[in-house]
Parts: structure tokens; C-alpha cells; sequence
């Protein structure tokens, strides 16, 4: 029999860490040693995650094991990086880390220290940080690397995952060759638990307001996927992001000029997605509730005159954070991807 899984995860509190223990303490092959929170230090999990009362009688902790296999990092970014710095964690820990800090391979800054876009602006050598102990963790883009790997892994931000499926098959097949339009609407768990004036029920509820128009953090990691796949991408991604009225999910909807017809457009991502098991193509337009709560990707792809159009929804705390994350465990340790991960979506 499989020995468990040793996880901890660090920043448990939060709306991510909540989603990794609900996954992981239902996971057959995984143990969760220790759930870190220094502000919620002592209290039952079920205290904060309330849906959690009857699967778990732990405790946060604040101390740190490093008896573990795998260590998830649920912290805000910038603080991934200062946790590492100020915790010597062995190399045989496999660390998961959920934040935007090791997403970007080569992060390019402005004087201001703005992370800017690999794909539109020019680098300055002087300015340039390697992260080469890290994989992108986006199972559709670099499995083999991932199961094959001895880094840690950077968890993709779930704006760039839903807006990334849509668009890697047009890479691999060399398509994008004009700019690419993307308008995409997130559930208010997307701006994390703390409590701003954007995420206030009051404010949130019945409302809607786009934010970071063309100048979203997740267009980074975007472009340097594209660009992955594609060397000679260099187009523009002009991306409307915006704060819906609801909990959990995003909705995208891409669209970019391409030759393809309808039909070898939905044949080209059929095929590239035909081995990952948590991507689908939709035969008829789609709604956000078929992925709420699931660690899936549904497609739907049209063709209007010359362009073609894109419309991708996840669940931005599975597959867009948490699920993500509990799958690329899984083929770090050579288990089926899909383990602990069959969810059934809340579609009423």
C-alpha cells in the first residue's frame, strides 16, 4: 500500500487553504501534518472553515514540521519569498507555492519595480531575476516537466489559467498572429479573505466594475506561456478583468483573428486537450455553474466572420488555485492526476 503523503500547508486560514485541507483530508494517499495560521493559532480549522465541522477535529498551528513530503505555500504575494527566506526548508520538501512570486521565469522591472510583461516590453539585463528552481505549474502546458521534476512548483494565478486554455492550442499550432481580446469576470473569492472596499457584500452585491484594465498581473505569466509555445508570439493581449456580483468561478470569453474554420478550430483543441482529463469542449454555449466547485475547464469555441472566439470558465479556488495545486501533487508523486479531484459541480 502506498505510504501517505506528508502536506502542510502555510497560510491555512485563508479562502486557498481551506480549499486544500477540504481536498486533502478526503485525499486517500495524503496525511496533512500540520495547517499553519499564527493568527488563528490553537483554534479548531472548523472555527474558521465553517463547512469543515464533522470532517476534522485538527488544530492551527504555528509551528512548522519538516517531517513533511509536500509543503503548499497559501500566503499573500511577496510573502512566499520572505517565508522561504526566513525558514530553511530541506531540498527533499517538494514546496507548492500558490502566490505569483516564482511564476515568471525572468521577471523584467520597471524603475518603479512593477512587474511588467515579458512579451511587451524589453528587458534590461541589469534588471532581470531568474527563477530556475521553480516549474509553472500548469499541467496543460508542462506535465512531462512537472512529473519529471526536481524544483518546487509555482502555482498559476487563476485569471491566467482560465484565460491560458483558452488560448494555448491556437500557440502550439502558431495562430496567434494578431492581437488577442480577452474580457473576464471573477467571483469575489478572487480578491482573497481579507476585507477591502471592493469586497464588502454591501459593495460587491448587485454590481459590477471592470479593474486593472490591460494591466493585470496575470498577463505575465500569459504571455510567457504563449510565448512557450509559440517563440514567434508577440502580440498584444488586451484584457478587460472585472469583479462580478458572485462568489466563486470566472468567466472568459477570448477572441483573436484566425483563417481556421469552426470545425478544425474545435478539431485542433479537441486534440490538444484529448489526454488531460480535466478540459473539455463544449458542443453548446456554456454557464459558470457547470464548473463551481470542480477542478474542470469547460471550452466553447466559435467563429464569427474572421475571428475566432473563446469562451473558457473554471472555479477560481480549484482549478484556479487550490485543485490546481492538489494536481500537480499528483503527478509529482505519480498518481492519477485526477485523484481526490473528482468533484461534482453545483450546477443548480
Amino acid at each position: 500500500m502506498l505510504n501517505k503523503i506528508k502536506t502542510e500547508i502555510v497560510g491555512a486560514a485563508g479562502y486557498t487553504g481551506g480549499e486544500l485541507i477540504r481536498l486533502l483530508i478526503h485525499h486517500p494517499y495524503v496525511e496533512i501534518i500540520f495547517a499553519h495560521s499564527k493568527s488563528n493559532f490553537g483554534k479548531k480549522i472548523y472555527e474558521v472553515h465553517t463547512d469543515l465541522l464533522g470532517d476534522t477535529e485538527m488544530n492551527f498551528s504555528k509551528e512548522i514540521d519538516k517531517n513533511i513530503d509536500v509543503l503548499f505555500l497559501c500566503l499573500g504575494h511577496g510573502e512566499s519569498k520572505k517565508f522561504l527566506s526566513e525558514n530553511n526548508i530541506s531540498s527533499s520538501i517538494k514546496i507548492i507555492d500558490l502566490s505569483q512570486d516564482f511564476r515568471i521565469k525572468t521577471q523584467i522591472r520597471n524603475p518603479k519595480s512593477e512587474i511588467l510583461n515579458p512579451i511587451t516590453q524589453i528587458p534590461n539585463p541589469e534588471s532581470q531575476i531568474l527563477n530556475p528552481k521553480w516549474i509553472y505549474g500548469l499541467p496543460e502546458l508542462n506535465r512531462n516537466e512537472i512529473r519529471n521534476s526536481e524544483s518546487n512548483i509555482a502555482n498559476p494565478g487563476c485569471f491566467a489559467t482560465c484565460i491560458q486554455l483558452a488560448l494555448l492550442p491556437l500557440a502550439n499550432a502558431g495562430l496567434i498572429t494578431d492581437e488577442v481580446h480577452v474580457s473576464a469576470t471573477t467571483g469575489s473569492t478572487g480578491a482573497g479573505q481579507s476585507l477591502s472596499e471592493t469586497s464588502h457584500f454591501s459593495w460587491r452585491n448587485n454590481n459590477l466594475s471592470a479593474y486593472k484594465v490591460f494591466g493585470h498581473q496575470h498577463l505575465a505569466e500569459i504571455g510567457q506561456s504563449l510565448k512557450q509555445l509559440q517563440t514567434t508570439f508577440d502580440s498584444e493581449i488586451n484584457f478587460i478583468p472585472h469583479r462580478g456580483n458572485f462568489t466563486r468561478g470566472i468567466f472568459a470569453t477570448a477572441y483573436t483573428k484566425c483563417d481556421l474554420s469552426e470545425k478544425d478550430a474545435i478539431n485542433l483543441f479537441e486534440t490538444f486537450y484529448s489526454s488531460h482529463p480535466f478540459v473539455f469542449i463544449s458542443k453548446k454555449n456554456i454557464d459558470l455553474k457547470q464548473v463551481v466547485n470542480t477542478n474542470k475547464c469547460l471550452l466553447f469555441i466559435e467563429k464569427k466572420n474572421n475571428k475566432i472566439i473563446i469562451t473558457s470558465i473554471i472555479d477560481n479556488l480549484l482549478k484556479g488555485a487550490s485543485g490546481q495545486a492538489v494536481q500537480n501533487m499528483n503527478i509529482l508523486f505519480g498518481l492519477e492526476e485526477t485523484t481526490g479531484l473528482k468533484l461534482k459541480p453545483s450546477a443548480f
